[in-house]
């Protein structure tokens, strides 16, 4: 199992909270973030790593892309 952090953001974009949760993966990370949405914005990390933004106005969640180049593998 994966440590993720969902931060409860609040205003002027301040974590104003904080949850743990262990899951397998990214997929299973971001549905269990989805249920802490309410009045605030969540983010998800993992590690230093970004993983989703849940907007709580919209209800749209915002995945992050990975660093194409650090994805890239180069053949020697």
């Amino acid at each position: 199992m994966t440590t993720y952090r969902a931060y409860i953001v609040g205003p002027h974009s301040r974590s104003i909270g904080v949850v743990n949760m262990d899951c397998s993966d990214d997929d299973a990370a971001v549905m269990s973030a989805s249920r802490l949405v309410d009045r605030h914005d969540i983010e998800l990390w993992q590690m230093d790593r970004p993983v989703a933004r849940f907007d709580a106005c919209s209800k749209q969640v915002f995945r992050k892309q990975c660093d194409i180049a650090a994805d890239q593998r180069l053949d020697p």
